[in-house]
């Protein structure tokens, strides 16, 4: 799928698994979508279910789901710990890539659409999607909840964006919008007082909250993070009061930075925080910035694998105090993801493989495996370098040498996997049928379209020589000299994955009939090769002067 959407409706229903898994199971069985994750919770009485996909596709799963909702949720019936409007509470669209917000905003005002000509839910629109200001804000249209909503369809100025003012009781209304991604994040203390955890919520959200002078004067008082929204809850199940937050940038406050602030407030109270989890999903990059900020308050590299990164981030962040953190069922990335079959072979198994008589993996695949493993060593010496007395000058330095390795050799990895995927899209290209003109005339399109594209992954690889070679040269000049050796390792890795790389681009050409593609292609790759020959044997003199 290029082009993704995000879609993470919460329904009011927590407790009942039958009602949960009819909800799932319409997500799960609509085409070009993918059900990530189901997380119901028994006191909010509430689930939050995550799915992504074509744009069409998670706008037809999100209206079968409120449908299903509509049929089995009785909102008459409903009590919780979480603000709700209705059966479908809330259904926000969230741009993930190949899309825009636009895009998603035209998703939302298509489903709310929909919703109230077939299903006759009064609709809102939120953050994105809302066509009012004061609609922007979610908890403005929740405001009084469900049981206050026949009075608020009474008012003018909350009439539905979609639909007549009229009260739906078994479904009440839906809230529909498009916004960036939003991470559901529970701090958890060392007590059972709602009113303390609420204390803490008020002072750190963004709206902040109201105080009284001495003079009966009412002020308000701006909370300390910006893009969070905040309340404080018990929950019975856990036995603990929670700090319940939305953090809805979280470019501008990071995870981390809402998890101290939440300690310092709790602190002051004389509680302490024990932990914390994510409720649904995470972006990548958001836990892997958590993870480097704790590291470096350690005095530690962060130029680490990024497990490592995620596994300091859990660690610190306390989020397996409930439930295990697995990364593989919580990041949203590596959900989505294809699989490695190549990666996750262990050496044995994948050189086995390689000398097998199948053409995949083959000498692609192996110079892009050279290329990471040139660039690990290089952030190995890195690590071994930063932290050492006599290097101090250069940490700093030498750790970003290390961290910009550390991104280079898992696109290294990846291009493994393209480069044989890559060579079995023109073996597919080649067995399409060719018995009529135009049967022909396709495979052979399909075939030119193939191969260009099996010649640009292994140029790709050698591009990346390139970022590997400006990485080298601080490392090999300020490296740990007692591992300056395998600096020199690297570079003579990086040539042999540069000239395998070329080869591969090289054999790919004749089966090309775009000659411009093909002139182009091979001068970028003769000129890409003939910098690495010429500064590599440079750098290796170096590494030689070093170890002298």
């Amino acid at each position: 799928m290029e082009r993704i959407v995000e879609c993470v409706p919460n329904f009011s229903e927590g407790r009942d698994m039958s009602v949960i898994e009819a909800i799932a199971k319409e997500i799960r069985e609509t085409e070009n979508v993918k059900l990530l994750d189901v997380d119901p919770g028994a006191d909010t009485n509430r689930t939050v279910i995550t799915f992504v996909g074509t744009p069409e596709g998670v706008k037809e799963a999100a209206f079968r789901a409120i449908k299903k909702a509509s049929e089995l949720i009785d909102m008459r019936n409903h009590k919780g710990a979480h603000p709700r409007i209705g059966a479908a509470d809330v259904v926000p669209f969230v741009p993930v890539r190949g899309v825009t917000m636009e895009d998603c905003v035209r998703l939302a005002h298509e489903l709310g659409k929909r919703v109230w000509e077939e299903l006759r839910i009064p609709v809102y629109f939120y953050e994105e999607a809302a066509t009012r200001r004061e609609r922007k804000d979610l908890s403005n249209i929740r405001k009084g909840e469900y049981e206050g909503l026949p009075e608020k369809l009474k008012d003018p100025e909350w009439k539905p964006d979609v639909g007549d003012p009229v009260f739906n009781p078994k479904s009440g209304a839906t809230v529909i919008g498009a916004r960036e991604f939003l991470i559901a994040y529970n701090v958890n203390l060392n007590t059972r007082d709602r009113k303390l955890a609420h204390k803490i919520a008020l002072r750190v959200r963004e709206k902040g909250r109201k105080k009284r002078l001495e003079t009966g004067e009412k002020i308000h008082i701006p909370g300390r993070l910006k893009a969070v929204k905040a309340i404080g809850w018990y929950i019975e199940e856990y036995g603990f009061a929670q700090v319940s937050i939305n953090l809805t940038n979280y470019k501008i406050t990071p995870l981390w930075k809402v998890f101290e602030v939440v300690e310092e407030e709790a602190r002051e109270l004389g509680l302490r925080v024990t932990g914390s989890e994510i409720v649904g999903l995470i972006p990548k990059e958001a836990i892997l910035d958590a993870g480097r900020h704790f590291l470096e308050k350690q005095g530690k590299s962060r130029a680490v694998p990024e497990e490592e990164i995620i596994h300091t981030a859990i660690l610190s962040l306390g989020l397996s105090e409930i439930s295990p953190f697995k990364p593989e069922e919580k990041i949203i990335e590596y959900l989505i993801e294809e699989e490695h079959p190549l990666i996750n072979m262990n050496l044995r198994k994948f050189a086995n493989t390689l000398s097998e008589d199948s053409p995949t993996p083959g000498g692609g695949s192996v110079a892009a495996l050279l290329g990471s493993l040139s660039a690990s060593l290089l952030s190995m010496v890195s690590n071994l370098t930063f932290g050492k007395k006599g290097y101090e000058e250069v940490w700093e330095r030498i750790e970003e040498c290390g961290m910009k390795a550390q991104e280079l050799k898992d696109k290294y990895l990846m291009l493994i996997e393209r480069d044989a995927k890559a060579f079995d899209m023109v073996m597919e290209a080649m067995r399409l049928p060719k018995k009529t003109e135009e049967e022909q005339r396709i495979r052979e399109e399909k075939i030119e379209e193939a191969t260009k594209h099996a010649t640009l992954i292994p140029l790709d690889t050698l591009k990346l020589t390139l970022e590997v070679l400006e990485v080298s040269k601080p490392v090999v000049e300020h490296g740990n000299v007692n591992s300056i050796s395998d600096a020199g390792v690297a570079l003579t890795t990086l040539l042999s994955c540069a000239e395998g790389a070329y080869l591969n681009v090289l054999i790919n050409l004749p089966g090309i009939k775009d000659e411009e593609f093909k002139e182009k292609t091979q001068k970028e790759a003769e000129e890409i090769l003939e910098r690495v020959r010429r500064e590599v044997p440079e750098l290796m003199e170096r590494v030689k002067e070093r170890m002298s």
